[in-house]
């Protein structure tokens, strides 16, 4: 902002930190780097001019409709001027620079060696302290007690198997091969009241897996049943949710997270076939639609992420399930779509189908309790920014106004990401039967998003 009284943390459509430093002294500090022939991947990107407003406290009326007093760094301003209490602390694993809208977004990544040796260098340690410690035990399984036999398996398996990889760990460190472990402290919980509070929220939310089986079945009943299926679809799907149901019962927001993990990765599929098919000649009809497919990936990326911020992510355990499956899948959803597009995309509308179903329910059995919790920034950031970058792209069946969700609260958020779930399978069912359909640019509409027939098609 030109005006010095201006609070540079609270910008139009987003809420980014404060810059540690000066632009000018940032870009100062690189150019000296650079003629010093040093690595300037650290310093950050200039920002957007955004328009800021007054440092003076502000009254807001919340989601619950009571008025608070807040600061501006703990406001966001929505396209439309809108004053929105964001949720005060990100409590994912790769929160701040890691997260989509942030001052370090947009950084070059350094090389594939650097990154990994990094990446495994922090699970390393986190799975050290997930076997020594049994975090995972105490964080989740004393919360969430088994219910029936295969649960009592797979809580006493766990334990085995942390009792024995813990005692490796101890003795590769008593030979000096590992360095020494301390205990984890966490000091989220003990900065402010409200951080723990709505933590605690969050861990009072519920998914019941029997609650969503029926949802399903109602569903397709009143659609008057399942859709066709190949086997070889049917299997991977159902390996996908038999252990997103066992691994993950009545622990929604992880689940959630793993299941939007790999939710994005057929898209990714579909992008790098179709390009391929470009640029060896065998098909160039694809454009349209690896934009398309480009923006549900971008969709399913922010619904990661917003599960990431929710803590979704704060396991070493899950991160290990749901980083392997993803790479599965990828190859996976490559070999069906070289075999048959259509497959590929009955996969995915069966995935898409599953997450809208499960994010249903999910509604239905929290809604009271996710009307009191604010939003994460991120979800602020794609559903009220001014420029909702490809969201037009992959909605179907409105036709006149666009699509433009609330997000005042954590229901708005699971809302808007259950019936972005539902757009996803209009637009797999289009690529698998009709195509999509889609009208010449020159005849879109003024807002970038073509018209519905309300069939599954644009």
């Amino acid at each position: 902002p030109a005006a010095t009284s201006l609070h540079p943390n609270l910008v139009q459509g987003q809420v980014r930190p404060l810059l540690k430093a000066p632009l000018k002294n940032i870009m100062q500090r690189q150019l000296g780097q650079r003629q010093a022939g040093l690595s300037t991947s650290g310093i950050r990107r200039m920002p957007l001019a955004v328009r800021a407003i007054t440092t003076q406290p502000v009254n807001i009326t919340v989601s619950s409709g009571r008025s608070v007093l807040l600061m501006p760094d703990q406001i966001f301003l929505d396209k439309n001027g809108n004053k929105i209490k964001p949720m005060p602390v990100d409590y994912g694993f790769r929160s701040g620079g890691g997260r989509i809208y942030e001052e370090l977004d947009g950084q070059v990544p350094e090389s594939f060696l650097e990154l990994a040796s990094t990446n495994f260098q922090n699970e390393l340690k986190q799975m050290r302290v997930s076997f020594r410690f049994n975090t995972y035990y105490q964080d989740y399984v004393e919360a969430n007690p088994p219910k029936n036999a295969m649960d009592e398996f797979n809580v006493s398996a766990g334990q085995a198997l942390a009792k024995f990889w813990g005692g490796v760990d101890e003795k590769l460190e008593a030979a000096g091969l590992l360095p020494k472990l301390e205990a984890p402290v966490s000091h989220l919980d003990q900065d402010r009241s409200e951080f723990a509070a709505i933590r605690a929220k969050l861990g009072r939310l519920r998914l019941d897996n029997a609650a969503v089986t029926r949802y399903e079945a109602e569903r397709q009943a009143k659609s008057g049943g399942d859709f066709e299926t190949p086997l070889i679809v049917k299997v991977p799907f159902y390996a996908l949710c038999w252990v997103l149901d066992v691994v993950y019962d009545n622990r929604p927001i992880p689940k959630f997270w793993v299941l939007e993990t790999v939710a994005r990765i057929p898209y990714m599929a579909y992008i790098s076939i179709l390009h391929l098919y470009e640029t060896v000649g065998f098909w160039r009809a694809g454009a349209d639609l690896r934009k398309v497919h480009f923006a549900e990936e971008w969709n399913e990326m922010h619904h990661l992420q917003i599960m990431e911020s929710l803590g979704g992510d704060g396991a070493w355990f899950d991160r290990f399930i749901a980083q392997h499956a993803a790479v599965l899948y990828f190859w996976l959803l490559v070999a069906f779509y070289l075999g048959s597009p259509k497959i590929a995309y009955n996969f995915m509308r069966r995935v898409e189908h599953h997450a809208s179903d499960t994010y249903s329910e999910f509604l239905q059995s929290n809604r009271e309790l996710l009307e009191t919790i604010p939003p994460p920034r991120v979800a602020l950031a794609y559903y009220r920014n001014s420029d909702l970058y490809l969201f037009d792209e992959f909605q179907n069946g409105f036709k006149s106004e666009p699509r433009r969700p609330e997000c005042s609260n954590l229901l708005d958020v699971f809302t808007n990401i259950r019936d972005d779930e539902d757009q996803h399978v209009l637009t797999m069912l289009a690529c698998e039967t009709t195509g999509l359909n889609r009208p010449a640019s020159s005849e879109k509409t003024t807002n970038g998003s073509g018209t519905g027939n309300g069939n599954g098609t644009q």
